[in-house]
């Protein structure tokens, strides 16, 4: 495989367990604030969560498989102001998605990413591009006809993944497998061409498992993984992301969510966003965590 293996033993003696948390070694970020908690059944199964471009200080959430194949863009009190409803898609296992730079420049596009594939079985992950829409007074629903299908599948095979990440400086896109030890860290490099079927290479693996989000930061220079325990954090100084993951990352403060699948930077850089699924008898939040101006 050609990758690069990041396998430090003193990161994997504190990192690999999905079962329990590791205590934060890192005070580059405060610990959550709670901001509002999520009420709206629409979202009962938020699975990703992506700080919006063309609409500063929203956000766009989606919900996993079998939901309406619908983005929302909720505001700091998880007010839902606008739902985008994809024209002819089926949300097959929706797990993630992520705004980011794309074929026009100076244009913002959502990634919409069906992915999931929790018995690693599907051939083909797709990808779901189009223009970011913009809020307009008035409007709460808008029906998105026109967007680009990205087809591709793994080099070594169906894996459930749950994360899209894409770099800003270099358009590559990044999805990590969850369900195994260690996990592995897949790129398309750009340009990924609609209609045909692509191969993301495996370029990192990482002494981790049950990675279910990711996020690059608006800039490029930072980037954060989670999985139900824990967040982790590598600052990219400037490094291609698979050079930047050997470094051994910093174990970020976590409040422990019913089911947290979701996290996003903000668009400023002062911070970063979790939200989970909804958990009957469990109380769910937007949670902020403020980058400590230390």
């Amino acid at each position: 495989m050609r990758f690069a293996s990041v396998m430090m033993c003193c990161f994997l003696a504190v990192a690999c367990s999905e079962k329990k948390s590791v205590p934060a070694d890192s005070d580059a970020f405060l610990p959550a604030r709670p901001l509002a908690e999520l009420k709206d059944n629409r979202l009962e199964e938020v699975s990703g969560l992506a700080a919006s471009a063309a609409n500063p200080g929203l956000f766009w959430v989606l919900n996993d498989s079998n939901n309406p194949a619908e983005v929302y863009l909720l505001d700091e009190s998880l007010n839902v102001r606008l739902t985008c409803r994809l024209a002819g898609v089926k949300n097959r296992d929706w797990e993630d998605l992520a705004v980011g730079v794309g074929p026009e420049e100076d244009e913002y596009y959502l990634y919409v990413a069906d992915i999931g594939d929790n018995n690693a079985k599907r051939a083909f992950k797709y990808l779901y591009r189009f223009k970011e829409p913009s809020l307009e007074p008035g409007a709460t629903e808008k029906t998105i006809s026109e967007f680009d299908t990205i087809i591709f599948r793994l080099e070594d095979g169906s894996k459930d993944t749950e994360t899209i990440m894409i770099d800003p400086g270099t358009k590559n896109l990044y999805t990590v497998s969850k369900r195994e030890k260690p996990v592995y860290v897949y790129e398309l490099r750009y340009p990924y061409s609609p209609g045909d079927t692509l191969t993301a290479v495996p370029v990192a693996s990482l002494p981790l498992t049950q990675i279910v989000a990711g996020t690059i930061s608006h800039d490029g220079g930072e980037l954060l993984l989670k999985n139900y325990k824990n967040i982790y954090y590598w600052k990219l100084e400037g490094k291609p992301v698979a050079e930047g993951l050997q470094a051994r990352p910093e174990i970020l403060h976590y409040t422990e969510e019913p089911q947290g699948e979701a996290i996003t930077f903000s668009l400023d850089g002062s911070g970063f966003y979790t939200l989970s699924e909804m958990v009957k008898g469990e109380k769910t939040f937007l949670n902020f965590y403020r980058r400590n101006e230390r």
